[in-house]
């Protein structure tokens, strides 16, 4: 059975996730408490379920503790169990309630949105550690299912790189493990010609592939990885995340990303960039 477990701050769109999953044929549970989880699998897999999709959150605050001692006995019992674990800044969890206007699961104690916001923060944060991270703060709907797909899909039985673009002004990514600020690098942008492209674009390549700096930066980053893997698979990481940034997010940050995935292609790689528009 492949299961997948969908945990995270609420408002950083958990819901669409699992809609997501059961579009593509999950049987999906919404906010299961930990402690029953092993039984609810059983029960499942007896009835011939493969691909469960569950999420587990601060509704079922009081058997949150127990989640790391389920999955690793779910593990045991060959269960290809998996987290993805949602979040968003503090500003934006606040516009969207606002926009919505929803009342937060902890808003019953007379807590202000940012307050609900902040123990939400404080009652998951071991939980992130379990599994893969992805801050929504400026992705869309298209954008985040079009994320855990690409996740569900992968292998879990061998680490995963992410190299994930985004630009400084948009805020840094919440859920990265590695951020490289590349915007020392000559920027396109200050060509007109050049400016509406992006680093996806042979004519960017041709402009950076004729610069030594940016040479250099993507054989450092490239070194550095290659050093660091096999601690990260001796420490039995599933995915690490390595945000690629320049100012937009449209050019430099773009074409470093775009190439260390090639440079990586004999491990599993996912490749993700913030603030270019889904590709249909």
């Amino acid at each position: 059975m492949q299961l997948i477990l969908i945990s995270g701050l609420s408002g950083s769109g958990k819901s669409v996730a699992l809609r997501l999953l059961e579009d593509n044929g999950y049987y999906c549970v919404d906010n299961l408490p930990a402690t029953m989880l092993t039984d609810v699998v059983a029960l499942y897999s007896e009835q011939g379920y493969q691909q469960v999709a569950i999420s587990v959150d601060t509704r079922s605050a009081p058997t949150l503790a127990a989640l790391p001692e389920v999955m690793a006995n779910l593990k045991a019992m060959q269960v290809d169990v998996r987290l993805i674990y949602l979040e968003a800044s503090t500003e934006v969890l606040v516009q969207r309630f606002s926009e919505t206007r929803r009342r937060h699961p902890l808003s019953g104690n007379g807590l202000t949105v940012e307050e609900c916001i902040r123990l939400e923060r404080e009652m998951l944060e071991y939980i992130p550690e379990l599994g893969h991270r992805i801050d929504t703060s400026h992705l869309s709907a298209n954008a985040l299912r079009a994320w855990v797909k690409l996740l569900v899909d992968a292998n879990s039985d061998s680490l995963t790189l992410v190299f994930e673009s985004f630009g400084f002004k948009h805020g840094l990514p919440l859920d990265a493990d590695f951020v490289f600020d590349v915007r020392c690098l000559p920027n396109p942008y200050y060509e007109v010609a050049l400016r509406p492209l992006t680093g996806q674009d042979e004519a960017i390549c041709r402009f950076f592939e004729g610069e030594a700096s940016v040479t250099q930066m993507l054989a450092d980053i490239r070194q550095f990885l290659q050093n660091w893997l096999p601690r990260f698979r001796q420490d039995n990481r599933s995915y690490v995340t390595i945000a690629i940034g320049c100012t937009g997010g449209q050019h430099r940050s773009v074409y470093l990303a775009e190439q260390l995935a090639k440079a990586f292609a004999g491990e599993q790689v996912l490749l993700r960039h913030r603030q270019l528009p889904i590709k249909k």
